[in-house]
């Protein structure tokens, strides 16, 4: 498969929102822009959260109120799907974004 793309999935909690689950808080306007850049480009954006239900319907609507789409949710991008023949659980990415990434290193 030839990819002329890269790929983010970014978490939505602390990362994306500054909120404390379920609730919803203020938008990181630093990383919200440039994620709006980085599709402009050409690139894919993936919502990877551990919200479901009526929290992730909440979240997707609040992405999208910030001018936010996203080309797959908490899913892999048909595309890779296609290419891999079968749908993993792990996301296929070429980056995360995710307010916890850290905490492995410390």
């Amino acid at each position: 498969m030839e990819k002329n793309y890269e790929i983010i999935a970014v978490d939505f909690d602390g990362t994306l929102c500054f909120s404390s689950w379920p609730e919803l808080g203020e938008p990181n306007q630093a990383l919200i822009a440039y994620l709006k850049n980085w599709k402009n480009n050409g690139n894919k954006l993936i919502l990877w959260t551990c919200r479901i239900g009526d929290a992730l319907s909440k979240a997707v609507e609040w992405c999208q109120n910030q001018g936010l789409e996203f080309d797959a949710v908490n899913d892999n991008l048909p595309e890779i799907v296609e290419y891999y023949g079968s749908n993993s659980r792990k996301i296929t990415c070429d980056y995360y974004i995710d307010d916890r990434m850290m905490a492995v290193l410390k």
